[in-house]
């Protein structure tokens, strides 16, 4: 009765609902049940692994994946589209997880498999630096394979759409290279839906990916959220959520903004 006293759980719920906001808006995400720290203070210290992670695999698989949706849309049914197509298909199918196990047992001692960083790290900014790109690269490949697929299929569908439209048969009926057509024409009409897609992955980074980061021990969100919810640690719970629901909202924010930057049908309407 004491300790539910001493964290207000046996005021109403609306009244800790209110409380619990009355603390957000002052930056107070409570104090943890597990660690008896504050909850901000634990999120400050993850929320960086998290987006060096989940951010490096992003913006990997945004390159991967619309290079090769723009290749394999442009010669649609040949060689290099099937297999490209059949590849991102079984990708997207595999849980990260899964996949991690897979890539663990399969470079057994080749990359570190645990942590950020080695028990004994280097001296020096550039040596350690490479010392966490070293540790990175197993965590970061499941990531990529798995999300450089959505963006690969989604280009490719995006781009199969425009190929038909009659700007693009004016553009040749002009005398313009092939290589010009796709590079200034359909491209960027067909990286709109796309753009959605990849804000919106951008607004998930914060969050990290629980099972990969619990599979090798990322010191992320994601593993702060798995230890949380093994707890359960309900304020640190709150807290990634509410962080979540944040960077989706200002992400999705920020592609409705550059929509009437890139396409001008946008701003005329």
């Amino acid at each position: 009765a004491h300790l539910r006293e001493r964290l207000g759980l046996d005021r109403p719920v609306w009244q800790q609902f209110l409380d619990y906001v009355g603390g957000l808006l002052q930056g107070d995400f409570g104090t943890s049940y597990m660690y008896r720290r504050p909850v901000g203070d634990m999120i400050a210290e993850r929320v960086w692994p998290t987006v060096l992670l989940v951010g490096t695999a992003t913006v990997l698989a945004v390159l991967l994946g619309l290079w090769l949706g723009v290749r394999a849309a442009w010669r649609r049914g040949g060689t290099f589209d099937r297999t490209q197509t059949g590849v991102a298909l079984a990708l997207w199918s595999m849980p990260q997880f899964w996949l991690g196990l897979l890539l663990l047992i399969a470079t057994q001692g080749v990359f570190p498999s645990r942590g950020m960083t080695s028990v004994d790290p280097p001296d020096g900014f550039a040596a350690q630096a490479l010392d966490v790109a070293w540790h990175l690269t197993l965590p970061c490949l499941p990531l990529l394979l798995v999300i450089y697929a959505q963006y690969m299929l989604v280009m490719r569908s995006s781009l199969l759409e425009e190929m038909g439209a009659d700007y693009l048969r004016t553009a040749r009926a002009k005398g313009l290279r092939d290589d010009l057509v796709r590079r200034r024409h359909a491209v960027p009409n067909a990286l709109l839906p796309t753009m959605t897609l990849i804000f919106l992955q951008f607004g998930m980074v914060v969050s990290g990916t629980v099972t990969v980061e619990a599979v090798f021990s990322w010191p992320g969100l994601g593993l702060l959220t798995y230890e949380s919810l093994r707890g359960p640690d309900l304020p640190v719970l709150q807290g990634v959520f509410v962080i979540l629901a944040g960077s989706v909202i200002v992400m999705n924010l920020l592609a409705d903004l550059l929509y009437r930057v890139v396409d001008p049908r946008v701003r005329a309407s």
